[in-house]
């Protein structure tokens, strides 16, 4: 009951508040009469504490009447994103967050009875990773006890009270029964006890703002984001130069329709400004303002199902519209932008819904990923006739069904590509921020054979592509035209499931690169064998009115040709000359190729042709013992020459440095034109750090610092002191 009291005044409460809370921006605010004149606060979790009295009886089964209790101690992780909004000091409204738990007691158990050697298995060693989370309005239970890693909910919480003391801050959730979840009664081995209650939940947290707006009749007259407490000093986020989005979280991910064998998902993303400068955030029919790709990945096979890392679904692309200017990055979000920017350091939520919402997606064809140039129709729907799975990430039940899956680990990836990028590198160099924005999340896949769920594992991994989560594999950065084109990276990994056999597995991941890539050889070894030959693509959309294709026809599914020679094997689709819409690996999607043979893994130089334009070049990866590096396949001739690069003095070598933060790590990116050896040596501060190839150009320098910190970079032909100039790259002013 509380709940359905909760949910209905939290509807009609924010269908008061006009575009405040949630992303419908272009709903105009609400001037009349009733609307709410006051103070509205958005606070999370400061710190807080967590009691569960439990029975051990009722867990474990036993029909005694008499209970036999254990009391659980955790305290509230600090800035828990488990929201409430707060009008006039009164409590209006609980939002979708969670609260992460920390046991607390000498023993590290979180217990303070002898009974927590007989908690079941499954409880007992999830106890340092539980989390209390707030579900959505419409789910059936408003709070669950959960895995905050794996998504295993134990139990839901039914019963309990909201209150909130406005002079002290104080949160407090109390009267909560713990009933069994479903799932956990099923892995109890006893099903009839899901829904059995087995003891009880209370909660208090002292909450801090991230929000506070200044209403007048419904208007919206000034926001202000206070910093959080603990998060100042030197380990705050430290705001790059230009404008600079990335993919700050990506908290959920939903199934929305079928089609045949085939689902359709939304994932939902939180982008944020990691710039000092405003981004551009223009609604259509303008185009400056970011697109949105959507893309689903399985890691599986091999003895410990990390073998192979593949591309399992893709979709159209979400074109933003109306920023918030929230704080979910913790960036220290500087406010008093329009909706038609996203402010320093703030950030704009789409939920997978939102990201689903097939009229607001739009074809990857029309963009140039490096430049983020596309035209005012880019999603023009006219003529569609939609099913269940059009232009949503797209993925067949055969991929995620468990049964068929067993142990796969899958990851969810949003990258946002902007044109005020561009321009503002344009126009500034050394403030390009265009490489930095995919991110990446786990989550475990339930149900099938038809109807999945999604549960997150973990944080997001920010500015970084998924191809990198794949285990114990070497991923390298490709550049082929710095300054023109964009990045892809060359993933391999070299496994020994038999004595005499090696399977090598390969994938090719295109970022951002608009050439594409056409074709994949790699040299073999003198007497090398090989067997089990095999490729690996994403699923393409048909050919739709206004998709951006050629004629309109889609891009072709139709599996790389391969051709095996004494010395080489090669994998190609048709040249950009003979179909414009063969499958060559356009931006945003990940190919694999893969076999078997009876030698062991050499350094060799692979092949890759590209597919618009450019020369072929060679990338390094291991392949079965030496031989010469193959003739690539020919690629097509260019319909359109990039605008080149200033031609350097001769023999001078050039280098650009560009610093950025991971997860508060610094990096910096290097990049060079103008040598001339193999080779080259790359210094930091006049220390040799990295002798590496000179194709294709470019070096990340994982320093793994934080805070403040100031570094000289030079790059040489290799053994020589033929040298660029010194660049010098600041983290923090320091």
């Amino acid at each position: 009951m509380l709940k359905k009291t909760l949910t209905a005044f939290t509807l009609s409460f924010l269908s008061l508040l006009g575009n405040g809370w949630e992303n419908y921006a272009a709903q105009p605010s609400q001037k009349t009469s009733d609307a709410p004149t006051g103070t509205l606060q958005k606070m999370i979790v400061e710190s807080g504490s967590v009691t569960m009295d439990l029975d051990l009886n009722g867990l474990n089964g036993s029909s005694s009447l008499v209970a036999r209790p254990v009391t659980l101690h955790f305290a509230a992780a600090a800035n828990s994103f488990l929201p409430v909004l707060v009008f006039n000091d009164l409590l209006r409204a609980a939002e979708a967050g969670s609260m992460t738990l920390i046991p607390q007691n000498a023993a590290g158990a979180g217990v303070n009875e002898p009974g927590y050697s007989t908690l079941p298995a499954a409880l007992r060693a999830s106890l340092g990773q539980l989390a209390v989370e707030k579900m959505d309005w419409d789910a059936p239970v408003d709070l669950v006890v959960r895995d905050s890693k794996s998504g295993f909910v134990f139990f839901n919480v039914e019963g309990h009270q909201y209150d909130y003391d406005a002079n002290a801050k104080l949160l407090s959730i109390t009267g909560g029964r713990l009933l069994i979840s479903k799932e956990f009664a099923n892995a109890l081995g006893r099903p009839a006890d899901a829904g059995a209650t087995v003891g009880k939940i209370s909660i208090g947290a002292a909450m801090q703002p991230i929000e506070i707006q200044t209403l007048v009749n419904g208007e919206t007259k000034s926001v202000v984001m206070p910093p959080l407490r603990g998060a100042a000093g030197a380990e705050a986020p430290t705001l790059v130069p230009g404008p600079d989005v990335i993919v700050g979280d990506l908290p959920e991910m939903a199934q929305y329709g079928s089609n045949g064998n085939f689902v359709g998902l939304g994932i939902g993303t939180t982008s944020c400004n990691n710039g000092d400068q405003a981004l551009n955030w223009f609604s259509l029919p303008n185009t400056d303002h970011p697109v949105i790709p959507q893309n689903l990945y399985r890691m599986s096979a091999g003895i410990s199902n990390n073998e192979r890392f593949e591309q399992v679904g893709q979709s159209w692309l979400k074109h933003a519209f109306a920023a918030l200017q929230g704080n979910a990055c913790n960036f220290g979000c500087t406010p008093g932008c329009s909706s038609s920017q996203l402010c320093p350091g703030c950030s704009d939520p789409y939920s997978s819904s939102l990201n689903a919402g097939q009229n607001g997606l739009g074809s990857r064809a029309w963009v140039n990923p490096f430049s983020g140039a596309f035209p005012s129709g880019a999603n023009n729907h006219t003529g569609h006739s939609h099913t269940g799975t059009s232009h949503r990430v797209t993925v067949a039940t055969s991929d995620l069904d468990p049964t068929q899956n067993p142990s796969a680990t899958y990851f969810a990836e949003a990258q946002y590509v902007t044109p005020h990028e561009y321009s503002w590198c344009q126009s500034h160099p050394g403030q390009c921020n265009m490489f930095n924005n995919a991110s990446y999340h786990q989550f475990t896949v339930s149900g099938g054979p038809t109807n999945f769920t999604f549960s997150p594992v973990g944080s997001t991994v920010r500015t970084a592509p998924a191809i990198l989560a794949w285990t114990g594999a070497t991923v390298n950065q490709v550049q082929p035209d710095p300054g023109n084109d964009g990045i892809w990276f060359m993933g391999y990994k070299v496994t020994n499931p038999n004595p005499g056999v090696w399977h090598y597995e390969y994938a090719l991941y295109n970022e951002n690169l608009d050439r594409a890539i056409q074709s994949f050889s790699v040299p073999l070894g003198p007497g090398a064998n090989i067997s089990n030959i095999g490729f690996h693509g994403p699923p393409q959309e048909p050919g739709w009115a206004n998709d951006g294709t050629f004629n309109n026809q889609g891009y072709s599914s139709q599996p790389w040709a391969v051709t095996q020679a004494s010395g080489s094997i090669t994998w190609n689709t048709e040249t950009f000359a003979q179909n414009q819409n063969a499958n060559a690996i356009r931006w945003g999607t990940l190919y694999n190729f893969r076999f078997d043979a009876d030698q062991p893994p050499q350094s060799v130089n692979a092949t890759v042709a590209y597919f618009k334009t450019g020369a072929p070049m060679s990338v390094q990866i291991q392949a079965p013992g030496g031989g010469p590096t193959p003739t690539p396949t020919p690629t097509a001739t260019p319909t359109a020459t990039p605008t080149p690069t200033p031609t350097p003095t001769p023999g001078q070598i050039t280098l650009s440095a560009r610093g950025y933060k991971v997860q508060g790590q610094q990096r910096v990116d290097l990049s060079w034109n103008g040598a001339t050896s193999n080779n080259i040596d790359i210094y930091r501060n006049n220390v040799l750090i990295a002798t590496v190839s000179n194709i294709p150009g470019f070096y990340t320098d994982h320093i793994g610092a934080r805070g403040k910190g100031t570094y000289s970079y030079r790059v040489c032909d290799a053994g020589t002191q033929h040298c660029s100039s010194q660049v010098t790259v600041r983290f923090g002013g320091g």
